[in-house]
């Protein structure tokens, strides 16, 4: 798989997402339903610490992505769903670090909802994956 970033402007560089990613020669894509601060048995961990459930949402990702033999470095778009933005930004280096050590800035979307599904949780992960 050959990943092109597409970045007419470098802003977003320093947050850790590209504008866009041209993809070719992609075999396998898979998309992943929103992930949060659960455990394996779907309980809602660490309700009002937004920073830790941000990591436990990006180890779900890891979670579900190694089930399909794949890796944060495969990721090639990452939502983002919180109930409150401000707690998201200033914890965004979790999310950042992250892909930075797989190597990739995947284009990446950022939205403020109301409530999740489960009132507990803030941060909802949605990726999308090519291998």
């Amino acid at each position: 798989m050959q990943r092109t970033a597409v970045n007419p402007w470098n802003w977003s560089l320093g947050i850790g997402f590209d504008q866009a990613e041209l993809i070719e020669g992609g075999r396998r894509q898979l998309i992943c339903s929103g992930q949060t601060s659960v455990d394996a048995d779907g309980r809602p961990q660490h309700p009002g610490d937004m920073r830790v459930q941000v990591g436990l949402a990006m180890d779900n990702v890891e979670a579900v992505l190694a089930g399909a033999d794949m890796t944060l470095g495969d990721v090639v778009r990452l939502n983002v769903y919180t109930t409150d933005v401000d707690a998201v930004l200033g914890c965004f280096d979790v999310i950042a670090q992250r892909f930075g050590a797989a190597g990739v800035r995947p284009a990446s979307t950022l939205l403020g909802v109301t409530r999740l599904a489960i009132p507990e949780l803030m941060v909802e992960l949605e990726a999308t994956a090519v291998a």
